[in-house]
């Protein structure tokens, strides 16, 4: 299942609303499925019955219902009945399809509880210490190393990747992350696959002179990565790969040429190792964001090559997609 959070073209005072991206590539929407079919059986008030059982918040259906993707496919069984009964709207007007030229696609998720980003490719970890003229710490081959990042600062696909005042130099990250679909504590690495609800693309945008001066501190990021970060243009629920943390064929492409390529198999760590670690002692909440840290090649810092004002920036993913979005302009001080 591609879910993804929409908005409509035509009207966007409209609020954003989760969506189901379907085989055909149109956006259908659960909730208002289900409303549609409440209120043919005349039930009364059938959108605010149809929010409590499937909520148009993603946020709210991880954290609100116990079996978040039955409810989904519940409500892609209204969307199917409807289909077959040509029963295209409710009675004033509410769509429960749109084509995918119809909607913008923003962030897929709308809130983000914490942010966690791992460092977690032993390609991407080597290449940075060697430009600093270190080893890499033995340390790092015994825990997978994060940081959390700021969970307010995301965007989704199409939005401009803002450019910091304080920066010069502005790098892209090609990145898998997960999303949680459950709260826990002390999860075990054995049983960590039950917490991922999907995968999505993750674009960790970095200040990379900023990001220089506060790793010789020997703190942070901060100031180098809080400003933007972008998901998307879909979250592909964990079933669809039966389970099992895929292996996928990654690379990010700047105006139309490649310069990263990856595979996400190619980690040190597994999504099961990260969620066990960080749930150490710690809880972790149903929706947190989990990136993988950068694959092999997946940066500017690696290629000593950057990207500037006005350049496309396209991540593609096997079995998710592709999410672009284009530099900003720099502000002057």
């Amino acid at each position: 299942m591609k879910i993804c959070r929409y908005q409509i073209k035509d009207s966007p005072s409209t609020r954003p609303r989760l969506g189901i991206i379907n085989e055909n590539g149109d956006v259908v929407d659960p909730s208002l499925a289900y409303a549609i079919e409440l209120e043919r059986m005349a039930y009364n008030n059938p959108f605010e019955r149809a929010e409590h059982h499937i909520p148009s918040s993603l946020f709210k259906l991880l954290n609100l219902i116990q079996e978040p993707l039955n409810r989904l496919r519940e409500g892609l069984g209204m969307v199917e009945f409807l289909d077959i009964l040509d029963h295209p709207t409710s009675n004033s007007g509410v769509r429960y399809r749109y084509q995918i030229d119809e909607v913008n696609l923003l962030c897929p998720t709308d809130h983000i509880p914490v942010y966690r980003d791992f460092y977690a490719h032993e390609k991407h970890v080597k290449k940075g210490f060697e430009k600093r003229n270190e080893p890499v710490p033995k340390e790092w081959y015994e825990i997978p190393a994060y940081y959390k990042g700021n969970p307010n600062s995301f965007y989704g696909p199409g939005e401009e990747i803002i450019w910091p005042i304080y920066s010069d130099k502005l790098d892209y990250e090609l990145e898998l992350a997960v999303i949680l679909s459950k709260p826990g504590k002390n999860i075990h690495e054995s049983n960590a696959k039950e917490f991922i609800f999907g995968y999505t693309i993750l674009n960790d945008i970095s200040a990379r002179d900023i990001q220089k001066k506060e790793m010789a501190i020997r703190l942070g990021p901060a100031k180098g990565k809080d400003f933007c970060s972008i998901l998307g243009p879909v979250i592909v629920t964990s079933d669809e790969f039966d389970g099992e943390e895929p292996n996928l064929l990654m690379q990010a492409f700047i105006n139309g040429k490649k310069w990263s390529e990856g595979h996400s198999g190619d980690s040190n760590y597994s999504f099961s190792q990260m969620i066990a670690h960080a749930s150490h002692e710690e809880t972790l909440l149903a929706g947190d964001v989990i990136g993988s840290g950068t694959v092999g090649t997946g940066c500017g810092l690696e290629l000593d090559k950057w990207i500037k004002e006005g350049d496309e920036v396209e991540l593609k993913v096997e079995g998710i997609g592709s999410l672009k979005n284009t530099v900003g302009k720099k502000r002057k001080h």
